[in-house]
């Protein structure tokens, strides 16, 4: 067992659930895995909102704050539920929404989702995952899966990867089956061999393991506790605090 992390009020331990079999290749979320989503996103969202008061300044009563582009990509999202998973397809639906809803020109939505998609490239990695990235691509073939947009040759960290996947690129995304054997092709592994390592425990640990591979749970706050698991979820093979503890239980 990997000791448990250093401050008391952290009550997870690092351990393994089952026991991990021959892995030969492992695929990664990026959203709140590699980095947190959340101040992401609403960097890019405020950049978005700054955006089109000025090159559509008729939006400016609908926009009263950034968290109105929030709101109505989840209204657009329940218009279009077809286009879940689609993050590129759904925020340029819902800045066309904003435009439309102000009269203002429909063509701007390319150039204003333009601006939303580079400022949303500006991630903060959490400590603990470029040098654990540097230290599993050293020993394993890494393929991204996620279902958000990030593109890592912007991010950074693009360089410890084989290949990147996500519902854009490849058509569908978490937690279906097809994009997890489609890593695990990229890695040149069958997906029994493949461990897939993610925040999320239903579109991560899950979506994997019901597409034969193994999967550890990436748990980095007592927010995200155990008790989130779903009764009827698989349980992962390995449960982890942060990226630092999955290498050392990958080199016990």
């Amino acid at each position: 067992m990997v000791n448990s992390a250093d401050s008391p009020q952290f009550r997870f331990l690092t351990f393994p659930t089952m026991r991990l079999a021959g892995i030969s290749a492992i695929s990664l979320d990026l959203d709140d895995t590699l980095w947190a989503f959340e101040p992401a996103v609403v960097r890019a969202e405020q950049v978005l909102h700054d955006w089109l008061l000025q090159q559509a300044p008729k939006s400016a009563p609908i926009l009263s704050s950034p968290q109105v582009l929030r709101d109505l990509r989840v209204q657009f999202e329940a218009m279009r539920p077809e286009l879940a998973g689609d993050m590129r397809a759904l925020r340029l639906g819902s800045i066309r929404l904003v435009l439309d809803m102000s009269k203002e020109d429909p063509g701007l939505a390319e150039a204003a989702y333009d601006a939303f998609y580079a400022a949303r490239q500006q991630v903060d990695f959490f400590d603990d995952a470029l040098p654990a990235l540097e230290w599993l691509s050293q020993r394993f073939p890494l393929v991204a899966v996620s279902n958000g947009n990030a593109n890592l040759k912007l991010t950074g960290g693009h360089q410890f990867f084989r290949a990147s996947l996500n519902p854009q690129s490849f058509g569908s995304g978490k937690p279906g089956a097809a994009i997890f054997h489609a890593a695990a092709d990229a890695a040149g592994c069958a997906p029994s061999r493949m461990l897939h390592v993610g925040d999320d425990p239903d579109l991560d640990v899950a979506g994997a393991i019901a597409a034969g591979a193994q999967a550890a749970w990436v748990v980095r706050s007592e927010e995200a506790s155990a008790a989130q698991w779903s009764r009827s979820s698989p349980p992962p093979h390995l449960i982890v605090r942060d990226l630092r503890a999955l290498c050392q239980a990958l080199d016990a």
